[in-house]
C-alpha cells in the first residue's frame, strides 16, 4: 500500500484546530484537537486492485487503487476545477469555505482532509459544521425495521415549507434528533394550522373587512436575537424566536380584541388592525429563509389586502 505521512502535520493541525470557529459546534473542535494531540499515525491511501477492482487506479501502479476516502475528499476542490479553475480561485482561494458534515466525519474532514490540503499547499477549510443524526422512534432509520421517513411523501401531503419548518425548528442543528410522523403532525397543527396559518387568516380577514387599503411597512434591520442564531447555525433558536413573535401577536388579538373595538371605536380599532398587519408582514419577512413560499403568500395577501387561501389545512 501507499501511505500518507499524516504524522508530518501534527503541529500544523494543532495550530489550525486551535483557532476559534474552524469547527462548529465547539465541542467537536475540542474532540479533533484532543485526537491530534494524542499523536498521529500515517495511514494507507491505497488498496490492492485484486480486493477492490472498482477503485480509482493509483497513477503509475496498476496493482493499486486509491482508498475511497482519500479520493473522495479531493472532490471539494476538483469540482471547482482545481488548481487553475476560476471557480476554485473565486470560491476556495478568495471565498470563505464552509463544509457541512455528519458528526462521525470529524477525523476525515477536519484532520485527514486538512492535512491533505496542507500537503498540497492549498488553503485550509475556514469552517466545518458538524450536524447530528436524525433517528425515528429512538432508533436508526432502517428499511428492515420499517421506520424510514419518506420526505417526498411528507411534501406531497403537507407541502415543502411544512417539512422545512419542522427540520429547522424541531431538529437540533448539532445533536441527534428524533423524527416520527406523530411528532410531525403534532408540530404541523400547533405551529402552522393553529399557529401561523390561522393568525394570517384572522388578521387579513379583519383588514379586508375594515381597511380600504394597507400600507406595507418599510424594511427594518432584523433583530439580533434572530440573526445571531442564524450566524451560529442555530436554526431552531431562530425559528423559536419567530414563533414567539407569532404567539405574542396571537395573544395581543385575544386580549385587545380589535374585532370588537372596531365596531364601537372605528378609528382605534382600525389602528389596532394596521399594527397587527404590520407585525404579520414583519413575521413574513422573518420566515422567508425557512418558508419562502409561505412568506411570499402572506406578503401578497397584505399587499392585496385580502385574506389568503387556507395556508395550512388542519390534519387529523
Amino acid at each position: 500500500n501507499y501511505f500518507f505521512r499524516l504524522s508530518n502535520y501534527q503541529d500544523k493541525l494543532i495550530e489550525y484546530l486551535s483557532k476559534d470557529g474552524v469547527i462548529l459546534p465547539e465541542w467537536r473542535r475540542e474532540e479533533a484537537l484532543n485526537f491530534v494531540r494524542g499523536g498521529l499515525e500515517d495511514f494507507s491511501i491505497s488498496r490492492e486492485v485484486s480486493r477492490m477492482h472498482w477503485g480509482i487506479p493509483v497513477p503509475g501502479d496498476e496493482l493499486q487503487v486509491m482508498y475511497v476516502w482519500f479520493d473522495a475528499l479531493t472532490n471539494y476542490i476538483s469540482t471547482l476545477d482545481w488548481p487553475e479553475g476560476e471557480n476554485f480561485k473565486k470560491f476556495w482561494d478568495e471565498g470563505e469555505v464552509m463544509q457541512m458534515a455528519g458528526k462521525d466525519q470529524v477525523r476525515f474532514q477536519s484532520i485527514m482532509w486538512q492535512a491533505m490540503l496542507m500537503s498540497a499547499g492549498v488553503k485550509n477549510t475556514d469552517r466545518v459544521v458538524y450536524h447530528g443524526f436524525i433517528t425515528s422512534g429512538g432508533q436508526k432509520m432502517s428499511k428492515s425495521i420499517g421506520n424510514v421517513i419518506e420526505p417526498y411523501s411528507v411534501v406531497n401531503e403537507y407541502g415543502t415549507d411544512a417539512l422545512r419548518l419542522f427540520l429547522a425548528k424541531h431538529i437540533h442543528p448539532f445533536e441527534d434528533s428524533d423524527f416520527t410522523m406523530e411528532k410531525f403532525k403534532e408540530a404541523y397543527n400547533a405551529d402552522l394550522a393553529n399557529g401561523l396559518g390561522n393568525l394570517a387568516a384572522r388578521i387579513m380577514q379583519l383588514a379586508e373587512k375594515n381597511l380600504p387599503e394597507v400600507t406595507v411597512p418599510e424594511p427594518i434591520e432584523f433583530p439580533a436575537a434572530y440573526t445571531e442564531s442564524l450566524t451560529r447555525f442555530d436554526f431552531s433558536g431562530a425559528t423559536t424566536y419567530v414563533w414567539d413573535r407569532i404567539s405574542a401577536l396571537d395573544q395581543r388579538i385575544a386580549l385587545e380584541q380589535p374585532f370588537k373595538v372596531v365596531k364601537t371605536d372605528a378609528e382605534t380599532g382600525k389602528q389596532m388592525i394596521r399594527e397587527c398587519v404590520a407585525e404579520l408582514y414583519s413575521i413574513a419577512r422573518l420566515v422567508q429563509p425557512i418558508m419562502p413560499t409561505t412568506s411570499d403568500a402572506i406578503k401578497a395577501a397584505v399587499k392585496d389586502n385580502k385574506k389568503p387561501e387556507n395556508l395550512f389545512p388542519r390534519k387529523e
